[in-house]
């Protein structure tokens, strides 16, 4: 095993990432903040190990730019220097921003990288890429018309309360602003949905509708027990404090946010419902440049120029080919002629249609057999917390880099849990105070299914989400905008690959568990089919969900989900089988020009050690490792 305090060690191999060690994030007292709020100087360790002056200074701009966008990402971070601000969705202060993106761009264009080192190059190209996302995704101007339950202002400012610290007097007076600043924040938020409105953009129906469900069950609660009412607040803090706190806070909520939220529930229903786009054409095809915008999008999302024929081509053969496995599998686990399948006939078809049949009968036994569905919400728990703790004994096998910071699992909150996503992952704080999170949705847990549940936790926590991103964000000699974010490929894509490596570690239990990966994989699969589809062929709603339910084995209710985050997140979904058959091909390709030298663990470690990187610069970090014979 080889700890991240080794990893000067093997960084002396690979040129690009030949960097020095950097001073720790500052403010780690929690009652301190971490500098002046319009200083550059707040993260003493912005520029990493970054050698050239110039290169150094955007990068330190380009992290306080991220930090300034994004305040929740911030103060989520332990910069307490926006835990009482919120993000600016003004007409004024989005041009603002902009401005600021095109003058970072203008400056990192005019850098001469040849003039550069290495680890600096590597730099200043992953800064103008994100720098080119950044400005994609800000020209998208989807606060003008997207519309999502899983994303909404409601569901965005309930979310804060978990990490919004109440320890002293600064983080009360800064949980009070933040609070104060929220009706104002729905109210831009329901401003640009009208002016998008105007300019013929507008969001889908099904998503407006389940947004108005939510909003009249929670505007019909009094606010004492919303989550936003009833803060953590610290333990020994004292009882008139508390309950002053309280007071303010639910005032406001009562007298201001409830309002705020009610005017925003009135244009969703009285402007935007009435011209909703049809669940017949919910993508950007059916939006003014939307089929341009998609193109764009693909870009900031893979980072690579791909056509949207191209990838739905792409999802189509890896949907024929995880057929075929599911319907070996299948077959394998229910026994020939699928006996034991309700409903097997006696004689089977041959060739295709035979494996039609037997993952059409896998599908109907998986999705309606009781025994293969969780009872309650902490089996649903169990099961996760059960796999991430035989993942985190297994991983030093094939890695050399671990994590040194927690995952816990979390339940996601009863506000948004029935509309969203079966779970999702939430970094730890830069200061490794707070652990990594993997989110775990237990509503309905009848429709959970138990053979799913060892996959999803890998994904999630380890060796997916938590493991790399851990590790990244111990990468202290890489400027902080690599260790915090990074390519949606790279990312999501890592954690794609993960799901099949941990067949490698022998961490599934059996062969319902590896339909389960099966099912996973189609399901990404089947994404870069679906939001093609629904973005640039004009598919409908239904004809998704109609797909899915015929390719995967995801429970109904999870396809819905699933869809209706597609129509409002183009591109996202393209990212996980790009990024994962990137890395997939360059194993091969390491374990092809290094015959018995290979070595699986080191090959993670490179993969993982210059943080989250564009898939070209993967690419080229992989052939000078081989090209040093992968020691």
């Amino acid at each position: 095993m080889q700890s991240l305090s080794a990893m000067p060690v093997l960084l002396t191999l690979l040129p690009l990432l030949l960097l020095a060690c950097s001073s720790a994030a500052p403010g780690d007292d929690p009652s301190s903040p971490k500098g002046n709020p319009e200083s550059p100087e707040a993260w003493s360790d912005a520029a990493g190990a970054t050698a050239d002056p110039a290169l150094a200074a955007l990068t330190v701009e380009l992290w306080e730019e991220m930090l300034r966008a994004d305040p929740v990402f911030a103060s989520n971070l332990g910069d307490s220097r926006y835990l009482g601000k919120l993000k600016d969705l003004s007409p004024t202060g989005l041009a603002a921003r902009r401005e600021r993106l095109v003058a970072l761009s203008e400056r990192a264009a005019a850098l001469d990288q040849d003039s550069l080192s290495e680890a600096d190059r590597l730099t200043l190209v992953l800064l103008r890429e994100e720098l080119d996302r950044a400005l994609i995704f800000h020209d998208a101007h989807f606060e003008r018309w997207l519309v999502s339950p899983s994303a909404a202002p409601h569901i965005e400012l309930q979310n804060l309360v978990e990490d919004q610290p109440a320890h002293t007097a600064r983080e009360r007076e800064a949980m009070l602003a933040r609070w104060a600043a929220m009706p104002a924040y729905v109210e831009q938020a329901r401003l640009a949905l009208l002016a998008g409105k105007r300019e013929g953009l507008v969001g889908s129906r099904s998503a407006i509708e389940k947004t108005l469900v939510q909003l009249d069950e929670l505007l019909a609660r009094p606010v004492d027990s919303w989550p936003l009412g009833n803060p953590t607040i610290a333990p020994g803090t004292p009882a008139y404090t508390a309950r002053l706190l309280l007071e303010q806070l639910r005032a406001g909520l009562r007298d201001n946010l409830a309002p705020a939220l009610a005017s925003y529930r009135a244009a969703l229903h009285d402007r935007l419902l009435p011209v909703a786009r049809s669940d017949d054409r919910p993508g950007l095809a059916s939006l003014p440049g939307g089929r341009e915008l998609y193109a764009r999008l693909i870009v900031a999302h893979t980072g690579l120029p791909l056509m949207a024929q191209e990838l739905h081509d792409f999802g189509l053969a890896e949907i024929a080919r995880i057929r075929h496995e599911m319907a070996v599998l299948g077959e394998k686990s229910f026994g020939s002629g699928v006996a034991g399948v309700p409903g097997a006939p006696g004689a089977m078809p041959a060739g295709p249609a035979r494996e039609d049949a037997i993952v059409a009968m896998v599908q109907e036994h998986l999705r309606s057999d009781p025994a293969l569905h969780f009872a309650t919400r902490d089996e649903v728990q169990a099961a996760a917390e059960a796999a991430l703790r035989r993942a985190e004994a297994a991983v030093p096998a094939a890695f050399g880099l671990l994590p040194p910071v927690p995952c816990e699992v979390v339940r996601i909150a009863p506000h948004e849990e029935r509309d969203t996503t079966i779970a999702y992952y939430r970094e730890p704080s830069a200061d490794g105070s707070r652990p990594g999170r993997y989110y775990i949705n237990t509503y309905a847990p009848e429709t959970r299914p138990r053979y799913e549940a060892e996959v999803l936790a890998f994904h999630e926590s380890i060796p997916g989400h938590h493991l790399q991103i851990a590790i990244a964000q111990e990468l202290h000699d890489l400027p902080r905008f690599r260790r915090e974010g990074g390519p949606t490929a790279y990312v999501e894509g890592w954690a794609l690959y993960t799901e099949r490596l941990s067949e490698e570690l022998g961490l599934y239990t059996g062969d319902t568990d590896r339909l389960g990966v099966l099912s996973f994989d189609a399901w990404r699969a089947s994404r870069l089919v679906v939001d093609t589809g629904l973005h640039a062929f004009g598919w409908s709603r239904q004809q998704a969900i109609d797909y899915m339910l015929a390719n995967t084995l995801l429970a109904p209710n999870n396809i819905a989900n699933e869809v209706d985050r597609y129509i409002a997140t183009p591109g996202q979904a393209l990212a996980y089988k790009v990024g994962q058959r990137e890395i997939l091909a360059l194993r091969a390709q390491a374990e092809n020009a290094l015959g018995a030298s290979f070595d699986l663990s080191s090959f993670h470690d490179v993969v993982l050690g210059a943080g989250a990187v564009s898939l070209p610069a993967l690419r080229q970090n992989v052939k000078r490792w081989i090209e040093a014979g992968g020691r």
